[in-house]
């Protein structure tokens, strides 16, 4: 796990489509993500960890 992937993960427990984006762009990723947390934050960080991590 590097530096980008822990900073990554950071923004992801904190805005989670940042997180996202910063990966993938405007992606698919980005858009369920953003989607995941307008609908509740936690389904958003959850997703956001499984995409970066995953």
């Amino acid at each position: 796990m590097g530096s980008e992937t822990f900073l990554e993960v950071v923004l992801a427990i904190l805005l989670p489509p940042v997180g996202v984006f910063l990966r993938y762009g405007c992606g698919v990723e980005f858009w369920i993500d953003l989607l995941l947390t307008l609908l509740g934050y936690i389904p958003g960080i959850i997703y956001a960890i499984y995409v970066l991590v995953g």
